[in-house]
């Protein structure tokens, strides 16, 4: 299961849960690892990876079968596929919501695998950094519990809202 996680959210914990229900072993990748500190990225690869295995104790989960991977910022083309590949444990199923990223699995032969979706107007990242760029407490109600005591914890919600109110050069604002 391939996505960024920015942040962690109920949506995402159903496609793990889902996955989980379905194979034996589940590999969840972090896309986008070598990126942080941005508007649409603002959560270090280190903080997604906490948020990701809080929640899936917190869900009951064993661990045990969930593997954690980072991938590095890289362009998304054909090649894309061969780095997943170096970078994860080998892999039959592709699980991604990105349409691109399904076209070049299917290109090489993956099966891959839409997950059952949330509600995605409001079981979104970029949905998600909007209600805490604007001080709405709602965003607490879409990650599971550990979460948001997370990112409260790292005053992640105050990074958020300086990222946005800089508009640094060569970055772009979504919320």
């Amino acid at each position: 299961m391939i996505a960024r996680f920015q942040p962690f959210h109920y949506g995402h914990l159903k496609a793990v849960k889902y996955c989980y229900e379905k194979f034996d072993e589940v590999i969840v990748m972090v896309g986008m690892a070598s990126q942080s500190h941005t508007p649409e990225n603002p959560f270090t690869c280190g903080e997604r990876l906490v948020m990701i295995r809080e929640s899936l104790k917190w869900a009951g989960l064993d661990l045990s079968r969930i593997i954690t991977v980072t991938l590095p910022t890289m362009e998304v083309n054909r090649a894309a596929v061969h780095n997943v590949k170096l970078y994860s444990p080998p892999f039959t199923h592709v699980i991604t919501l990105n349409p691109i990223i399904q076209q070049l699995f299917r290109e090489e032969g993956y099966d891959v695998i839409i997950p059952p979706l949330e509600d995605r107007t409001i079981y979104s990242g970029s949905y998600i950094r909007h209600l805490m760029v604007n001080g709405n407490p709602d965003w607490k109600k879409l990650v599971p519990p550990p979460v948001a005591d997370f990112i409260e914890e790292i005053k992640g919600v105050e990074r958020i809202i300086m990222l946005h109110k800089e508009r640094l050069p060569g970055y772009y604002a979504t919320a």
